[in-house]
């Protein structure tokens, strides 16, 4: 007895969470795929917003702001509709499940803790140093 629902071409897909992934292709309503035309003005439009979206993240990139969960974004609106930017994403999604399993080993997570405490030290020695070599002067009381 089969318990997946049916999916592309009324393959039965299992729903066992193993590959609970969408599959690949346009998520636009039936209407506007039964027609070329439509369909064709709606990619369009969802390219267009897709597009704006990642222009302004990418524009934030250098500017306040949140600019890669804006090109992000901008891929999630290209996904809905572009097979390529749905693997773009499936691709990124997996990346960063892997470097958060990886940062939540508990052995990678002493090594950065001790790295970062003697990235640390060395710094304020640095600073000690240079402080009592040429000392604090505060910037009003600079004489040109």
């Amino acid at each position: 007895m089969n318990t997946g629902s049916d999916g592309p071409g009324g393959i039965a897909m299992a729903d066992d969470g193993e590959n609970s992934e969408r599959p690949l292709g346009s998520r636009a309503p039936e209407f506007i795929k039964a027609r070329r035309a439509l369909h064709l003005s709606w990619q369009v439009g969802v390219f267009v917003v897709g597009l704006a979206v990642v222009v302004a993240g990418v524009i934030m990139l250098p500017l306040p702001g949140p600019g890669w969960l804006v090109i992000f974004g901008g891929m999630a609106i290209w996904a809905t509709e572009f097979v390529w930017a749905q693997l773009v994403l499936r691709w990124t999604k997996r990346k960063v499940t892997e470097a958060t399993q990886r940062a939540l080993d508990p052995k990678v997570r002493r090594r950065n803790i001790i790295l970062t405490t003697v990235g640390l030290v060395i710094v304020a020695v640095l600073v000690g140093v240079y402080v009592w070599k040429f000392g604090i002067e505060m910037p009003w009381n600079i004489k040109e």
